[in-house]
């Protein structure tokens, strides 16, 4: 299985649990690499036999910006299933970055990282 990856999106969302973070929102970072076949579109030189990343990064770039909600882990299985919508990739792996959450104690990320497959 071939890897199309994205790496440090950057955009900023209104998700978690404490009104403050609702508020004033926060910077998300998304890394994602996504599985798939890439024979087929290197055989022809043809974008429409693969995925588009821009348009993926776009996609994630709504999520994330989009409706608020208090999990990680809920935006990072929205962002995998609208990866999946897309008939060519096969599985994806995506990890939501939040450096700025709420610790009271030094630390440089917290992040959840999932894994999602075509059943």
């Amino acid at each position: 299985m071939d890897r199309v990856a994205l790496r440090g999106l950057r955009i900023r969302g209104h998700h978690g649990v404490f009104e403050r973070e609702r508020e004033q929102g926060q910077t998300f970072v998304v890394d994602l690499a996504m599985g798939l076949d890439t024979r087929p579109a290197a055989a022809d030189d043809d974008l429409t036999k693969t995925v588009h990343y821009g348009i993926v990064a776009e996609e994630v770039a709504a999520i994330v910006g989009g409706e608020p909600v208090d999990l990680i882990e809920t935006l990072a299985q929205r962002i995998a299933d609208q990866c999946l919508t897309h008939d060519v990739v096969r599985e994806v792996e995506v990890t939501v970055h939040k450096p700025e959450a709420p610790v009271t104690v030094p630390f440089d990320d917290v992040t959840i990282t999932i894994k999602r497959s075509r059943v």
